[in-house]
């Protein structure tokens, strides 16, 4: 999939991003996506080739987004450290 950018457009973030320009799209999509709960923290480590999931809270630190931990998140992981006796 390609995305058109008009020029004008593309020039003016081209002035503030640099050459840098695909990276920074690509990571704000997946920052909008991972703050509407589309995709979670292994995704962004994947796509963005961040080698631990620390690395991939960090983007998100960095970037002002809180984790998407809910109480159901937390009492399922509590269930899990039960079964294998942690």
């Amino acid at each position: 999939m390609q995305i058109e950018i008009p020029d004008d457009v593309a020039e003016s973030l081209e002035n503030y991003w640099g050459d840098d320009l695909a990276r920074q799209v690509l990571e704000s999509v997946l920052l909008e996506a991972y703050r509407q709960r589309l995709i979670g923290e292994g995704q962004i480590q994947r796509w963005l080739g961040l080698g631990t999931r620390p690395e991939a809270h960090r983007f998100l630190k960095e970037h002002g987004v809180p984790n998407n931990y809910t109480l159901e998140d937390l009492e399922r992981d509590r269930q899990t450290l039960d079964r294998l006796g942690l």
